[in-house]
């Protein structure tokens, strides 16, 4: 029954992903703001709901392994293979402030991580609320930026007539969202389960099974976006996705019941800070991410994927 109830989930994903695009990125024409922004914030929240519901499931339970292993394999996943996959569909375009600018602030973002780390192993409840600190701060950034792009966007009227119907993109985004996060529940309960009979750690499943369940929404969602053409919405998912999943679901999850790290915590938040440097390298280069660094991408992933399995 658990693989039926798993097909289901992965088709709720698909599904919902083409909804959440399409009302995301009319909603953008709509409030005229540049579909990063809307990447960043609308779709990058609501695709990183599943990880907020797992790790503060798990934070409460007492299962601190489960929580971070979570956070960080799903911000290792969603740079690595989300990106990786959608620059198969389509090369990935690089706006140049988005990599200097919030790109960089999530390579900060998993610094500042790993520091608190090293500090004591142990992420406390004040750390947690340094974390949701900076999370604040990005918001107020979005928050700017969305009242600058409104200042200099175009014409209103051709704005409007791209969006279409506003309460027809809010049902859209809403019951593409429902569908999302209810299907990427079933994909990590019953995946969970199926792994577990195999004798699977809670720890390894963490870091794969559950981080790749629940960031399944980002990787459907942004290659869906990908292949409408919607490159900005799918690289603004990743980089929001990432910086919410340490800045609130960690950091919630620490303020909520502190966590002791453990050494290994800390490896892997090491290897998200240099595939982090690695992926803004690439973006560089030719301020696009191609299909052969795509693929090197998704190989460093399975290379990572085979090193936790067998440590």
């Amino acid at each position: 029954m658990e693989y039926i109830w798993l097909v289901t989930g992965f088709l709720l994903l698909i599904k919902g992903a083409d909804f959440f695009v399409e009302g995301s990125s009319s909603l953008a024409k709509l409030l005229r703001v540049p579909s990063i922004i809307i990447g960043l914030t609308i779709v990058a929240f609501g695709t990183s709901a599943p990880e907020l519901a797992v790790s503060l499931s798990a934070s409460l339970a007492g299962n601190n392994d489960m929580a971070i292993g979570n956070v960080i394999g799903s911000n290792v996943f969603n740079l690595l293979v989300v990106i990786g996959a959608c620059s198969l569909a389509a090369p990935v375009v690089v706006d140049k402030k988005v990599l200097y600018g919030d790109y960089l602030f999530g390579i900060f973002t998993a610094v500042t991580m790993v520091a608190l780390f090293l500090w004591d192993l142990t992420l406390s409840r004040l750390d947690g609320c340094v974390l949701l600190g900076i999370f604040g701060y990005f918001l107020f950034q979005m928050i700017k930026n969305t009242l600058a792009s409104r200042a200099v966007g175009g014409t209103r009227e051709a704005d409007d007539l791209k969006a279409g119907n506003p309460f027809k993109n809010l049902l859209f985004i809403g019951g593409g969202l429902a569908a999302i996060v209810w299907g990427g529940d079933l994909v990590v309960d019953n995946a969970s389960v199926i792994a577990a009979s195999f004798g699977l750690s809670q720890t390894l499943i963490g870091l794969t099974v559950v981080a790749l369940g629940t960031s399944l929404p980002e990787l459907v969602t942004s290659v869906v976006a990908s292949k409408k053409g919607e490159n900005a919405l799918a690289l603004g998912n990743v980089i929001g996705s990432n910086l919410f999943n340490i800045l609130l679901v960690l950091a919630a999850s620490a303020a909520i019941s502190p966590m002791k790290v453990g050494v290994l915590s800390v490896f892997d938040g090491m290897f998200l800070i240099l595939s982090s440097c690695l992926v803004w390298y690439l973006a560089r280069t030719r301020m696009a991410i191609t299909r052969k660094e795509g693929i090197f991408m998704l190989g460093l992933y399975a290379v990572y994927t085979g090193y936790i399995i067998m440590r």
